[in-house]
C-alpha cells in the first residue's frame, strides 16, 4: 500500500502490481569497464559512480542487448508505485490545550497548536523544554531536504528558510553552475524533464503534502508569522519527486538523493513508500554512496498500512542501510497512531505524526495525519541537533536519536527503541559524543 494514504487500508491484488517507465533503464558498468554505444536517439545520463540511466523511446531492446554483456554489471527497470490518493489537510480544532502552551520562546501566533512541542511527559518531543535550555545561539546552518510533492516557496513561513543555489541565476534559461540542471534555483523538479532527460528546476508544490513536511522542520521561527518549525537553523531543499498521484519512481528518488547529497544535505527525509522493490538494487546503492561520500542520514516513514513490516516490508524504510532512521506514528495520547506501521526490527523510533498542525500552501496552515508526518518532526529534532554538534556522523546522530527516546510500554516489541523521540534528551547525549 502507498503509504501516504490515510483513508483506504485495502489494496486489490492488481493495485500491488508495481509497473516500470518504457523509457528508461539503469546500467551498472563493472570496475574499469566502458559503456556501450547506445546510439544517437539515446540519452544517457550518468546518476554516479558506475550507474548509468539510459533513455530511450523503447528500451527493451536495449535491456535484451545487454543481458550477456561481459562489461555489465546488472540492468534493471525503473519501477513505479503504485497510484493513490494523497491525504488532504483537514481543518485543526480552534482549541489549544493548556498542557500544549508553548514556551515563550516563540512569538509565532499559531504555535499552540503543535501539541508534540510539549514536553516528554505529555506525548511530546519536549521541543519547549530543549529551547528552553539549549536556546538556539551559536548553532550551524543544517541544509535539510524534503523529496516530496515539492514545496511552496512563496510561503510567508518557509520562503526565508529555503536554501537558495548561488550558482544559478534565476530564469535565465541557463545552467549557471554547469551542474546538469537548469534554473535550480531552489531545488529540482524530476517528474518534469526536458528533451535531454535532465529534471527541470520548478519544484513548486501542486498538492500540499510537500509544503506540510517542510514546515513542520524547519518553518521560520520568531517572526510573527503562523508557526514555527522544529529546527531553528535549516535551509531546506524542496525535491518534487512525488506525483500528486504518488507513483514516484525509482531513478526520480535516487537521482533526488544524488542532488541533495551533492548540495549539502545532511538530512533527507522521505514521507513516501511502496510495498514491492522490483529494483532491488538502485535505492540501496544509493543509500550507501550518499552515506560514504557525504555524510547524509535518510529520515523514512515507516508506513501506515497498520502492517508489521519485519514481515510485510515496504520501502524504502525495509532496505537495509546503516543511514536509514525509520520512524512510526503517535498520537496526542502517546499511543501508537492506529493507522502506522510497526517492527520490532525494521521500525527505529516513533515521533508525533496524528493531527500534526503545519503549512499548506498559498500562506494557509492545516492537520494532517501519517507517518508521513512523524518522518519530518524526526527530521526537525535530528536537524536541531545536528545544528548544535555539526561534526556527529548520520550514524552517530542516528544512534543519538534512537538511544535518546522516551520510552513507552505501549510500543514493546512496536520498534527497535520502543520509545518517542526527545529533543531534549537528544541534546544532552550528543554533548557526550566525541
Amino acid at each position: 500500500m502507498k503509504f501516504l494514504l490515510l483513508s483506504a487500508l485495502v489494496l486489490s491484488i492488481s493495485s500491488l502490481q508495481a509497473s516500470v517507465t518504457p523509457t528508461e533503464l539503469v546500467v551498472k558498468l563493472k570496475a574499469g569497464k566502458a559503456l556501450p554505444d547506445f546510439g544517437s536517439d539515446s540519452k544517457v545520463q550518468n546518476l554516479f559512480g558506475n550507474i548509468y540511466i539510459v533513455r530511450n523511446k523503447d528500451v527493451s531492446s536495449i535491456e535484451k542487448q545487454l543481458k550477456n554483456n561481459p562489461n555489465i554489471e546488472y540492468t534493471e527497470r525503473n519501477s513505479r508505485a503504485e497510484k493513490s490518493p494523497l491525504p488532504m489537510p483537514v481543518a485543526a480544532s480552534t482549541e489549544v490545550e493548556k498542557s500544549f502552551k508553548a514556551a515563550a520562546f516563540f512569538n509565532d501566533p499559531k504555535v499552540d497548536k503543535i501539541w508534540s512541542f510539549g514536553d516528554a511527559d505529555k506525548n511530546g518531543v519536549s521541543v519547549n523544554a530543549a529551547y528552553q535550555v539549549h536556546g538556539t545561539s551559536a548553532t550551524s546552518t543544517v541544509i535539510v531536504a524534503v523529496v516530496d510533492t515539492g514545496i511552496d516557496y512563496t510561503h510567508e513561513d518557509l520562503k526565508d528558510v529555503l536554501w537558495v543555489n548561488e550558482g544559478e541565476i534565476p530564469g535565465n534559461g541557463i545552467d549557471d553552475d554547469a551542474n546538469g540542471y537548469i534554473d535550480d534555483v531552489n531545488g529540482i523538479n524530476t517528474l518534469t524533464r526536458d528533451s535531454e532527460g535532465r529534471a527541470t528546476g520548478n519544484n513548486k508544490d501542486t498538492h500540499s503534502h510537500g509544503t506540510h513536511v517542510s514546515g513542520t522542520i524547519g518553518a521560520k521561527q520568531n517572526n510573527g508569522i503562523g508557526i514555527a518549525g522544529i529546527a531553528s537553523n535549516v535551509k531546506i531543499i524542496g525535491i518534487k519527486t512525488v506525483p500528486n498521484s504518488s507513483d514516484e519512481t525509482d531513478i526520480d528518488v535516487a537521482e533526488s538523493f544524488i542532488y541533495a547529497a551533492k548540495n549539502g544535505a545532511k538530512i533527507i527525509n522521505c514521507s513516501f513508500g511502496k510495498n514491492k522493490n522490483e529494483g532491488k538494487n538502485l535505492i540501496p546503492e544509493t543509500l550507501k554512496y550518499i552515506q560514504d561520500n557525504y555524510g547524509v542520514l535518510v529520515i523514512v516513514a515507516a508506513g501506515n498500512s497498520t502492517a508489521d513490516i519485519d514481515k510485510l516490508p515496504t520501502y524504502p524504510a525495509s532496505h537495509k542501510s546503516d543511514n536509514l532512521l525509520i520512524v512510526a506514528s503517535t498520537t496526542k495520547t502517546g499511543s501508537l497512531s492506529s493507522f502506522s506501521n510497526y517492527g520490532k526490527v525494521s521500525v527505529d523510533v516513533a515521533a508525533p505524526g496524528s493531527d500534526v498542525y503545519s503549512t499548506t500552501p498559498g500562506n494557509r496552515y492545516a492537520s494532517m495525519s501519517g507517518t508521513s508526518m512523524a518522518s519530518p518532526t524526526t527530521t526537525g529534532v535530528a536537524a536541531e541537533i545536528l545544528s548544535h554538534y555539526p561534526n556527529l556522523s548520520p550514524i552517530q546522530l542516528k544512534q543519538v536519536i534512537m538511544d535518546s527516546v522516551t520510552t513507552d510500554v505501549r510500543y514493546k516489541d512496536k520498534m527497535m527503541t520502543g520509545g518517542r523521540i526527545d529533543l531534549l534528551k537528544g541534546l544532552e547525549l550528543a554533548r557526550s559524543i566525541k
